[in-house]
């Protein structure tokens, strides 16, 4: 059987006009956009190209955009960059945030910064209001995601970026899941700081981007990368000429295309989630499904492994767990954080689906899953908990 990957949460593959884009910057094309010359100033070109993109992306211009090595990269900048320009202080976030800001602000911690962790509800959302109450007059910046990258839902970063500005707290996203397959616009979102990575959404892996809202007085960072001042000084190190250009294109190529992909997206999503009940018992949804990523569904399929069900399937791409995290051996923590008991968190199965997905592939899936799931029940009388 041909391999199905339902797993574009973890990573996307490149699209192959992003390939092309990027193929003559590696040989033809190779200056150091940095030099003074006709090879520096046509990468210094394809350069501010890409940024422009990317800015377009998300609604903001491209000197707000700071290039990174990945979106982890990006919150490190975003997080630390203000912590040590101010010296002192205090951060809120949520439970459920990726390990990349959960860790940054721990780390934050250690050095004496102050933090508050907020919690979510049943349907994987925080309520803006427990946002409101965990600021304070010290309160340096909130990081909430924009969706959940093991659940996919959606944050109300609105009524957040209003409660925190009217409190002069700077509202951080990592917004790696929602760039490039929904409409981002950072002037009305109300985010001041924005973290994307490139092959979230069809470009090349090791490259992000920091990106900030125009605003005055200007939000100014640290930076955490030294050396030589490029980007403003704040990021130093040679720009990947050929990644830059393969996000840039990835991103034109996201505006194009988001509009359809997503309900077409959501269409499939559904389907699935139908065919899967129609078949199954004891099977329900992990988060909210009014507010979610159309790409994204998590499933519990109660008292089987999600683990084995993939050993059983090795042609089916999906996840049991965040992929950053998921060699770590540990509970998931964004499961457990909206209530999830650990056997019904080792029997959640992530699908992430995208552009390569196909009504067949969902067909196929679908029988698959139900053959499978019904067996490993037959094998073991204690079904378990569940509703349907």
């Amino acid at each position: 059987m041909r391999n199905i990957y339902l797993d574009h949460q973890s990573t996307t593959p490149v699209d192959p006009v992003v390939v092309e884009a990027m193929r003559p910057w590696f040989t033809d094309h190779f200056g150091n956009p940095e030099s003074e010359h006709c090879f520096g100033w046509e990468a210094r070109d394809a350069v501010a190209r890409a940024v422009e993109q990317v800015a377009a992306l998300v609604g903001s211009e491209a000197g707000q955009v700071i290039l990174t090595a990945s979106a982890t990269e990006s919150i490190q900048l975003a997080l630390v960059g203000l912590a040590e320009r101010a010296g002192q202080g205090h951060f809120v976030t949520t439970n459920i945030e990726h390990p990349a800001v959960l860790r940054t602000l721990e780390r934050l911690q250690e050095r004496g910064f102050e933090l508050s962790v907020v919690g979510v509800g049943q349907d994987g959302r925080v309520d803006p209001s427990d946002i409101a109450a965990a600021l304070r007059d010290d309160t340096l910046a909130c990081s909430v995601m924009a969706a959940n990258n093991e659940i996919g839902t959606l944050q109300p970063l609105q009524e957040i970026a209003v409660l925190c500005h009217e409190r002069g707290v700077l509202l951080h996203s990592d917004a790696v899941q929602v760039v490039g397959h929904m409409p981002v616009d950072m002037q009305s979102s109300g985010v001041d700081l924005l973290s994307l990575s490139a092959h979230k959404f069809y470009g090349p892996k090791g490259i992000g981007a920091l990106v900030l809202r125009r605003q005055r007085p200007r939000v100014r960072l640290n930076p955490q990368l030294l050396g030589g001042g490029q980007q403003g000084g704040l990021r130093s190190g040679t720009i990947p000429v050929p990644l830059a250009v393969g996000m840039g294109e990835a991103a034109s190529l996201a505006i194009q295309l988001m509009q359809g992909e997503e309900a077409r997206l959501a269409g499939l999503r559904d389907l699935l989630l139908a065919g899967i009940r129609e078949g199954l018992d004891l099977v329900r949804v992990n988060g909210s499904l009014e507010h979610r990523l159309a790409h994204n569904l998590s499933v519990v399929f109660t008292g089987v492994e999600s683990s084995a069900i993939l050993r059983e399937l090795p042609w089916l791409g999906a996840s049991v767990a965040s992929a950053c995290s998921a060699r770590m051996q540990e509970t998931s923590h964004v499961l457990t954080a909206i209530g999830l008991q650990p056997e019904d968190v080792h029997a959640t199965l992530r699908f992430g689906l995208g552009r390569t997905t196909t009504r067949e592939q969902i067909d196929v899936v679908i029988k698959a899953l139900i053959e499978t799931v019904q067996r490993f029940r037959e094998q073991s009388p204690a079904r378990g908990r569940g509703e349907s």
